[in-house]
């Protein structure tokens, strides 16, 4: 199942599905449904098996919504940094190494935007980077999660970009607020519920940026895999439904091209995941 996040004219974004290239709401199918995406995933015993046996009819054709971001705020948004090999290699120039720890930084919720919305290019910055991500969302509460049980804690999966400003990433040894400018890190455009995904560590990534393609990697390239990763979390953290784990990003930055080659404004980016489908944003001057 492909849930999704939309809106119709100036109406509240409601959560629901894609179904044949509609968007239906959930609240057409099934009673109760909470109007926060993150309440639906923890509600999904309930929700999933009505949800199973409904119509699915109805609905808007896609070309007639705006499909948002999925969670509108989620609860935390947790991202390793330096988890593909080629991208650590190109990354040298900073000073940075492989990692023989989980390297770990926050995006907050404030970053948050939509599938195909614009990114802005900061007034403070010219050095602005792209990321593909594959993003996995926690379905199930968990703490001292272990490897093997990982995998019963993961709702589904959706495409994200971890925008970057450079400059800001690395002027001090935290990453975090150069990480979080406001509209940097779109994801969706669908979470694609778990059960619709064979490997999550088989699934090829790529990034484009005006249609040239610029990283070209497989998830199977991972330093850390996804079950390293929650298990490695939730030692330190309650893992909540509706948080996102961004699972790092391969070689083929800006960043890492010689010259260096940043995002301008006008400038299109389009991240993809096999299976999940795509997102694309357009870069535009901060107002």
């Amino acid at each position: 199942m492909r849930l999704i996040r939309f809106s119709t004219g100036d109406a509240p974004a409601v959560p629901g599905v894609l179904v044949d290239n509609r968007a239906v709401a959930l609240a057409d199918l099934v009673p109760d449904v909470p109007a926060d995406m993150a309440a639906v995933i923890a509600d999904w015993d309930r929700l999933g098996p009505l949800l199973a046996t409904a119509s699915m009819a109805g609905g808007e054709s896609l070309d007639m919504v705006r499909l948002r971001a999925p969670i509108a705020r989620p609860g935390k948004i947790l991202a390793i940094g330096l988890n593909y090999a080629d991208h650590i290699e190109e990354s040298k120039e900073a000073g940075l190494k492989i990692p023989t720890e989980q390297v770990w930084f926050c995006k907050h919720a404030t970053s948050v935007n939509d599938p195909y919305g614009d990114v802005e290019l900061p007034k403070v910055s010219a050095m602005l980077d792209y990321e593909v991500e594959l993003v996995a969302v926690i379905g199930r509460k968990g703490r001292h999660i272990r490897r093997e049980d990982a995998p019963a804690h993961v709702f589904g999966y959706c495409v994200g970009n971890d925008v970057t400003v450079r400059d800001w990433q690395h002027r001090t040894p935290q990453w975090m607020l150069g990480k979080s400018f406001d509209t940097h890190c779109p994801f969706g455009p669908a979470i694609v519920t778990a059960d619709e995904v064979r490997d999550p560590h088989e699934l090829g990534i790529h990034c484009l940026v005006n249609g040239e393609l610029r990283q070209n990697s497989n998830t199977r390239h991972l330093v850390f895999d996804l079950w390293e990763q929650i298990a490695h979390l939730s030692q330190a953290m309650t893992l909540e439904p509706g948080d996102l784990v961004f699972t790092g990003t391969p070689g083929g930055i800006g960043f890492g091209s010689k010259p260096y080659r940043p995002l301008k404004a006008g400038d299109v980016v389009r991240c993809e995941v096999d299976g999940l489908g795509f997102i694309e944003n357009r870069v535009v001057p901060e107002a």
